[in-house]
């Protein structure tokens, strides 16, 4: 299978390569058109803030190209903020691929900022991506800007003061806002999960 990590000058992806990796690929770190254009599966990673991810992607001139994508894409943490419409947190436009616009996460109760840590979720009706992984499973989150539960999108929730989407999903476009290269077994069933999907 042809796997195809973007490289979006935003993100760790060596760990997230490595991740792929022990699930018996070998994945390719491209941020070429044709590279991405060809792969089975793209993953999308994201870390930092919305604007200089913007800023990457217009340089690698993939913010009118990443939308075009047909085959399966995962976005991952600020890769799936990525696909929404619009971020507060740097007031810029988004990929526009999800609806809805990615909002500040309130510290309230005491509740310490940035999100990080080991969390549970609770997966919204039935999607491939968490096939084999039950309500109340943990993933480990890093974040601090988040997209509101959406009807017909929001895949997974998750609480910490918000309840917010915790995973997304529409059409052949998915994303999680955990790191699913950081959360043990679980996910590595969703990295397996995705990378299985049929189209």
């Amino acid at each position: 299978m042809n796997v195809v990590i973007v490289d979006t000058g935003c993100a760790n992806v060596a760990s997230v390569k490595y991740a792929i990796q022990r699930l018996g690929y070998e994945p390719t770190v491209s941020a070429e058109h044709d590279v991405i254009r060809a792969a089975d599966k793209v993953l999308l990673p994201g870390v930092g803030s919305a604007g200089e991810a913007m800023k990457n992607l217009a340089e690698r001139d993939l913010i009118s190209f990443i939308p075009t994508l047909t085959q399966p894409v995962l976005g991952i943490c600020l890769g799936m903020q990525l696909l929404a419409e619009w971020s507060d947190e740097s007031h810029v436009d988004m990929l526009q691929v999800i609806p809805g616009t990615v909002k500040a996460m309130h510290g309230e109760d005491g509740l310490r900022l940035p999100h990080m840590g080991w969390n549970s979720i609770t997966p919204v009706g039935i999607n491939p991506l968490f096939k084999g992984i039950p309500t109340g499973t943990y993933f480990y989150f890093v974040h601090s800007f988040c997209l509101p539960v959406t009807d017909n999108v929001t895949a997974a929730s998750c609480e910490y003061g918000d309840i917010f989407s915790a995973a997304v999903c529409k059409e052949n476009f998915y994303g999680v806002q955990f790191h699913p290269e950081r959360s043990a077994s679980a996910g590595a069933l969703l990295l397996k999960n995705f990378l299985e999907l049929t189209e």
